[in-house]
């Protein structure tokens, strides 16, 4: 029954997923998944802070507790904005496994995303993301720790963006 339950909700958030392409969240007990490798290293750009910063500006404006940066958050969102470059896509492809690769390795009760494409600077993808309610409805949303990767595509030229939140 509990297995049945987990594959519905499974299903739910897969079919959310696919549906939203400007914010996902997954809900999952921990309890029943194994911990995974976590990435401890990551080097952040200057724009990575000035992103991370700007957001809890903003939730400090609004009444809301700053978020922690955890360096395993910041990893998984440089893997989708890989994935997006070399697929030439901005979508949140594989936000599933995103969410519960966070869930198993850090404990996490809920994950949320946003991804941002072609802004040239931190002020203007925060702000395009705050005109956003999907994506404003992150940034304000009840979490703790977020990460995030900002790169560039060496072709193009052009930024991708990926913002990952989550509750711990």
């Amino acid at each position: 029954m509990k297995t049945n339950l987990l594959g519905i909700a499974l299903l739910f958030t897969v079919v959310f997923a696919m549906n939203s392409c400007s914010s996902d969240a997954t809900e999952t007990s921990s309890d029943t998944l194994a911990k995974k490798e976590i990435v401890e290293n990551y080097v952040y750009s200057t724009d990575e802070l000035e992103t991370m910063k700007l957001i809890n500006e903003y939730r400090v404006s609004i009444g809301l507790n700053t978020l922690e940066k955890i360096n395993h958050i910041s990893f998984k969102s440089e893997e989708h904005n890989n994935y997006m470059i070399v697929n030439n896509v901005v979508n949140h492809n594989d936000f599933v496994a995103r969410s519960e690769n966070i869930i198993n390795a850090l404990g996490a009760k809920t994950v949320g995303e946003n991804i941002a494409y072609n802004f040239s600077s931190p002020k203007a993808a925060v702000q395009a993301w705050l005109n956003s309610p999907t994506h404003k409805e992150n940034i304000e949303g009840d979490y703790t720790n977020f990460g995030i990767a900002i790169r560039v595509n060496p072709t193009t030229g052009k930024k991708y963006y990926t913002n990952i939140f989550a509750k711990i």
